[in-house]
C-alpha cells in the first residue's frame, strides 16, 4: 500500500542491472556486458533524439544509470526517422543494419515498457516516422 504522505515521484520499474538482463534474454545476447553495450549505445543515440518535458520524464522512469546515458547527449538539430536512426546506429558502432535494427528493438521495447504506454505516446508523437516499430508497437499512417 502506498502512502499518502509520500512525495508522488517517479520510481524506475527495474534496477540497470534488471534492465540489461532483459535485454540480454530479449535479444539473445551471449553475456551481460555485451547486452550493456548495446543498451547504452541505443539510450545514447536515442538522447540525441529526444527533447523536452518527454526526455525528463522518461529519464526519470529509468534506472539512473541508463538516465545518465540519456541524458548526456546533446539533442540532433534535425531528428533522424526510424530508419535513419538504425542506420546511424550500424554507422557508430560497425554492426549491419539488421543486427542494429535487432539491438535497437530490444533495448527501445523494455524502454517502452518503463515508460508507460501514455509517456510512450508523447515520445511517438514527438519523434518523426518510423519509431513506433522500434517501441515495439505498429504504426499507423493516414491514407494519402
Amino acid at each position: 500500500m502506498y502512502s499518502l504522505r509520500e512525495p508522488a515521484t517517479a520510481r524506475p520499474g527495474m534496477t540497470f542491472h534488471q534492465m540489461t538482463e532483459r535485454v540480454r534474454y530479449e535479444g539473445a545476447h551471449p553475456t551481460r556486458e555485451q547486452a550493456e553495450d548495446v543498451t547504452r549505445t541505443v539510450l545514447a543515440a536515442l538522447g540525441r533524439q529526444l527533447t523536452g518535458d518527454e526526455r525528463v520524464e522518461l529519464a526519470a522512469r529509468l534506472p539512473v544509470e541508463a538516465a545518465v546515458d540519456l541524458t548526456a547527449q546533446i539533442p540532433d538539430a534535425q531528428p533522424l526517422t526510424g530508419w535513419g536512426f538504425v542506420k546511424d546506429i550500424a554507422t557508430r558502432t560497425g554492426a549491419t543494419p539488421a543486427t542494429s535494427r535487432w539491438d535497437t528493438g530490444t533495448v527501445l521495447s523494455v524502454v517502452g515498457h518503463l515508460a508507460g504506454p501514455d509517456l510512450l505516446d508523447r515520445i511517438l508523437t514527438q519523434l518523426p516516422s518510423g519509431y513506433a516499430l522500434l517501441f515495439g508497437r505498429a504504426e499507423l499512417t493516414q491514407a494519402a
